[in-house]
């Protein structure tokens, strides 16, 4: 019978015990509940210890904080008449550099594309070279001319080979001493061109010796590969966008 006069079954004392067992995991502190992480945890679980800061490194992390809040605080007080033109400003810079970090990822495959590289493979047909399309539909082929490197366009309508005043001078050639004789057709009219002869021409390990060439007077981008070289090569042909010299 209870102290009050009713039947009530009894608790035992496993029951109790667990009523009155504080929860596993925290402890009581001045009548609040202060959860003890490490305790909670199961028995093979580890914490990985913090070091405290030094009272010079929260020094440092208060004043860099508060250096930042300064000139932020400065430049929204003296641009707090143009919020909108702060926030695109804003906005721009952010987008500049997520572009840049994109560049910077996926240079290789851009440069690739931009600048394809040529490459020279050796089948039983003979030594080949081939050479990706680039960007803008043309083929670039980079030759050794006189021992000094030259991008040329290869040109396939050109007659000759032609290099512009810039490449004639790499080469050893100078551009001013040379009779400009013969006239040429070109995309901007007709331009003056002067015969040369090319020591040493080499594309890959194929070399040629005694090359004639032309250097024009007039502005060219680029200097051409035209069919006085290229039939040199036994094959010229063009497969799944890549151009490739066999000889």
């Amino acid at each position: 019978m209870n102290p009050d006069g009713l039947d009530r079954p009894a608790i035992p004392a496993r029951r109790e015990a667990r009523a009155t067992q504080r929860p596993r995991g925290i402890e009581f502190f001045s009548g609040s509940p202060v959860h003890r992480v490490a305790r909670a945890l199961p028995p093979r679980a580890t914490l990985t210890h913090i070091c405290p800061m030094s009272a010079d490194d929260t020094a440092s992390l208060l004043y860099l904080g508060l250096l930042f809040l300064l000139v932020a605080g400065a430049y929204l007080v003296a641009s707090r008449g143009r919020m909108g033109q702060v926030l695109t400003q804003a906005a721009i810079w952010v987008l500049i550099f997520l572009g840049a970090i994109a560049v910077f990822g996926l240079w290789p495959e851009i440069k690739s594309a931009v600048l394809p590289s040529q490459q020279a493979v050796v089948t039983p047909e003979g030594q080949s070279v081939t050479v990706p399309r680039a960007m803008n539909g043309h083929y670039y082929l980079t030759l050794q001319v006189n021992g000094a490197p030259v991008v040329f366009t290869v040109d396939t309508g050109a007659t000759d080979m032609v290099l512009s005043r810039t490449d004639a001078r790499a080469a050893g050639i100078d551009p001013e001493s040379l009779p400009y004789l013969g006239l040429a057709g070109t995309a901007n009219g007709q331009v003056r061109t002067a015969r040369v002869t090319l020591d040493e021409v080499s594309l890959e390990g194929i070399v040629d010796d005694d090359v004639h060439a032309v250097v024009t007077d007039g502005d060219l981008e680029s200097s051409l590969l035209g069919m006085s070289y290229l039939q040199r090569f036994s094959r010229i042909e063009i497969v799944n966008g890549e151009l490739k010299l066999t000889r």
